[in-house]
């Protein structure tokens, strides 16, 4: 079983995210860190734990990180047309029973990679600020982290917040580019391939036949967020399963052809959160992921996910 850290702004695709590394047999799931992003942080941490909850994982951990980016204020907005008010698509029915630990995200993540030194794979599908904060607190963390996957960035495709970036990029990109330049063993899975993962939505009537409160969960929030995705692209008939796949490639990197880059975040300008990646540069090189085997993914994302 391969020991991962979840770092999450727990909207919809971040649920589907933990559910899909919660019940996979091949990952043992050390705890799950919260930040900023598709929500407030508050938001974020509640959604774990209540999602964590509802899959019957009450055991996993849940520690909250960064409110705001590294250097930038807060976001005055966030995307609930995308993620809906509560960040679930209105699914949220409750307050979770648990609570978030004491310690804050990037004590966690530098407690475990110096626990378990070499072997800890992080899986960060928000904003990388709480990546950023662990690389700048611990000198040695660079150097124990396993493997780090992270969700962000469009190198060979145009953005989805601007014509230039990525969200979870935009959304901290000083954060971003301490990560891509820190060394840290990257892979990047990003709107090159997250897009064409989609889960139609014809798919949904599985979910609910099978009945259960987490299915019935998971299909309302996967319908509010096809809403969304329809309205941004009319005929598109679901959604893109962006962060499932960064947890699907931290379990068999095969679902997606890589190449090494380097890669580099513009920080300045209306081209501020675009990631530059080059075959060979002054930057640490990052496993870029450029091709997905999109129905061998679908296939294993949807025997774990309910």
């Amino acid at each position: 079983m391969k020991p991962i850290i979840l770092d999450v702004d727990t909207g919809i695709d971040d649920a589907m995210a933990i559910a899909y590394a919660a019940r996979s047999p091949e990952v043992r799931l050390l705890g799950v860190t919260t930040l900023f992003g598709n929500v407030p942080v508050e938001e974020a941490t509640r959604n774990s734990l209540y999602v964590l909850e509802l899959l019957g994982r009450g055991d996993v951990p849940v520690y909250a990180g960064a409110a705001k980016p590294l250097i930038r204020p807060e976001p005055k907005q966030y995307a609930k047309w995308v993620h809906g008010e509560d960040g679930l698509g209105g699914a949220l029915d409750r307050e979770p029973l648990g609570r978030a630990g004491d310690q804050s995200a990037v004590q966690f993540m530098v407690e475990q990679v110096r626990r378990l030194p070499g072997q800890v794979t992080i899986v960060a599908v928000g904003p990388m600020t709480n990546l950023a904060q662990a690389v700048l607190a611990d000198p040695d963390f660079v150097r124990l982290a396993g493997r780090v996957v992270i969700m962000g960035g469009a190198v060979t495709v145009p953005g989805n917040v601007t014509p230039h970036a990525e969200a979870n990029i935009y959304s901290d990109p000083e954060a971003a580019a301490i990560v891509f330049r820190s060394g840290l063993p990257l892979t990047m899975v990003g709107l090159d391939v997250t897009m064409k993962t989609l889960l139609p939505r014809t798919r949904l009537a599985e979910w609910r036949r099978k009945g259960g409160k987490f299915a019935e969960f998971m299909a309302t929030a996967a319908d509010f967020y096809m809403n969304a995705y329809e309205s941004w692209k009319p005929g598109i008939g679901g959604c893109a399963l962006h962060d499932p796949l960064a947890v699907g490639i931290a379990i068999d990197p095969a679902f997606c052809r890589s190449e090494e880059m380097a890669v580099e975040v513009v920080t300045t300008g209306e081209r501020t959160g675009k990631t530059v990646g080059e075959r060979s540069g002054d930057a640490p090189g990052t496993n870029v992921c450029l091709e997905v085997d999109a129905d061998r993914f679908l296939r294993h994302f949807m025997s774990r996910i309910v």
